[in-house]
């Protein structure tokens, strides 16, 4: 059945999620605050600053109007920083009450909200009341724009306490290249998203330094009991972790080239200051906000993060990346179940 989503928000990720759900046969809106990349889209069919040389559909609409976006949409999917959630979401309630319509909500960024740690899920229903959407879905997972693209096979999870939601999302999106798996694990799926990406930042700058295949397995498996460790305090189903949105999404975000999070580490381990390394991306690094998040919520919860704990030693503190990784390797030897 043909749907009609509005996609909020023009960046690799959701521009290329619009351009898979026009390729299903959906009726797509894409939403974007910059004018100029609205009449590329509508008139090169091209996004070059995110997606270089990739073609969009003819049928597929950019606008820079959220409610002419949103108008009539079953489906409203939010695909913008984590920093801005919050506002593009009031945004949304404004136009939905004068519209009167009552979407589903999805969204597929990773991060928790600067300030509150709130996940991305919990800031979109604190702003849009239960009268106002169908349900909340978080669509989540190993995946690369970049890859996605050029049609490249991609498994995913669609997260909903609400396993009808879910079922639709999964709908929406699955064809033969991009499958979809459901989940009602909510918090234990967006607790992947977000902190996987401090992770690959520690990925990155072993690279960096030239470190070989094991200190990156090492770093990717104690990370991983870290990101567990964390979600199950907050009540997370622990076999959600070695699932999709789990290590999935940590091995594709630490071994990648096209994640943002391991580039900015890969330059730290070079030797660059942070500040330079967020000058040449260009781009959100959302790893960055989230190990400042992810360390204050172990420090309130008493939680032990060493990784991320050192990553947040040389992005917040500026302590050098070598005396970090010395000081993990010299703590006191421990059982690895614990």
């Amino acid at each position: 059945m043909t749907r009609k989503i509005a996609v909020l928000g023009a960046g690799s990720w959701g521009s290329v999620l619009a351009k898979v759900l026009v390729d299903n046969g959906h009726q797509v809106n894409l939403w974007t605050n910059m004018q100029a990349q609205a009449d590329e889209l509508n008139n090169q069919h091209t996004n070059e600053h995110y997606m270089p040389g990739l073609v969009y559909p003819e049928t597929l609409v950019t606008t820079t109007d959220l409610k002419a976006a949103v108008d009539g949409a079953d489906a409203v999917l939010f695909v913008v920083p984590t920093k801005v959630i919050r506002l593009v979401s009031q945004q949304l309630v404004a136009v939905l009450k004068e519209l009167k319509q009552k979407p589903l909500l999805i969204h597929a960024s990773k991060g928790l909200e600067l300030g509150s740690h709130k996940r991305i899920s919990e800031v979109i229903l604190e702003e849009v009341p239960a009268d106002l959407h169908g349900g909340m879905v978080v669509l989540s997972g190993p995946s690369h724009a970049e890859e996605v693209a050029k049609q490249d096979i991609t498994l995913i999870t669609a997260a909903s306490e609400d396993l009808v939601a879910a079922k639709l999302v999964q709908e929406l999106f699955m064809n033969n290249y991009l499958r979809i798996y459901t989940n009602q694990d909510v918090i234990g799926v967006e607790t992947g998203a977000a902190f996987k990406n401090v992770i690959a930042i520690g990925a990155g700058a072993l690279h960096g330094l030239g470190y070989g295949d094991d200190a990156k397995a090492a770093l990717m498996t104690r990370g991983l009991a870290e990101i567990s460790r964390l979600g199950v305090a907050f009540g997370a189903d622990p076999l959600t972790f070695i699932g999709l949105s789990g290590v999935g999404d940590l091995i594709v975000t630490c071994t990648s080239v096209h994640s943002r999070n391991w580039r900015a580490g890969d330059q730290l381990g070079q030797g660059k200051s942070l500040q330079e390394v967020i000058d040449n991306m260009g781009m959100v690094i959302e790893g960055i906000n989230t190990c400042k998040a992810a360390y204050e919520l172990a420090q309130a919860k008493g939680i032990e993060m060493p990784i991320t704990e050192a990553i947040y030693h040389v992005l917040y503190e500026n302590k050098d990346v070598k005396d970090e990784i010395a000081t993990l390797m010299k703590r006191e030897g421990k059982t690895e179940l614990a």
